[in-house]
């Protein structure tokens, strides 16, 4: 049995607007157009990419559960995958993608083609047009501003001085500047090249414009 949209927008019903099931959608849809074009499993993309978020990915999740969600995600798609009559192989596969898509996790990395989809198409997500709102409301989310100008010390080293507040201009630099290097298939970094084009250009017409150069 595979899932439904219907079924997996249940698993979202208190997700922010960052995490939330359109979020889960567009990642579905990436990671579909990504498997189809590299050859991968498309059944195990799709349930793991309905299910990757589905434990604790909001920024309202504190501490552990935040930083442990892929984790707590993976073991609810064993749970949900049983149910629907799934081999223990093929669960498997769906929680190694759920378990190896966090972009700052430094344990389990993806090592199947499927994993490497669902890794790109959930990175993806941070980039190109979508990417800028979605870094936005997550700072707004989390009350901090939208552009703060850096402190040296965070353009040379990434750490903040005392008191800085980490704008959505300083996550670009701390991370989605970064994130086209961390990709592992071809389309997915073809796709990542043109989104992060994008990105770079909007950061540098937002602070242009906040200085009041444009």
């Amino acid at each position: 049995m595979t899932i439904t949209d219907e079924e997996a927008r249940s698993w979202y019903q208190e997700a922010d607007e960052v995490h939330s099931f359109e979020h889960v959608l567009r990642v579905r849809a990436m990671a579909v157009r990504i498997g189809k074009a590299e050859g991968a499993d498309l059944e195990v993309i799709e349930a793991a990419a309905y299910l990757h978020d589905s434990r604790g990915a909001s920024p309202e999740a504190h501490g552990s559960a935040r930083k442990e969600h892929h984790i707590t995600s993976a073991e609810f798609a064993g749970e949900v995958l049983a149910k629907k009559g799934w081999s223990p192989e093929r669960i498997e596969a769906v929680q190694h993608c759920i378990r190896a898509h966090r972009f700052r996790h430094t344990g389990e990395r993806p090592e199947t083609l499927e994993a490497m989809c669902l890794f790109d198409a959930d990175k993806l997500d941070v980039l190109g047009a979508v990417g800028a709102a979605r870094t936005i409301a997550y700072a707004v989310l989390a009350g901090q501003p939208v552009l703060s100008e850096p402190s040296q010390q965070f353009l040379e080293t990434g750490k903040k001085e005392p008191g800085e507040p980490h704008s959505s201009y300083h996550e670009y630099l701390f991370k989605l500047r970064k994130v086209k290097d961390q990709l592992f298939t071809n389309t997915g970094k073809a796709i990542a090249e043109d989104r992060d084009a994008f990105l770079a250009e909007y950061y540098d017409r937002l602070i242009a414009e906040y200085r009041g150069e444009r």
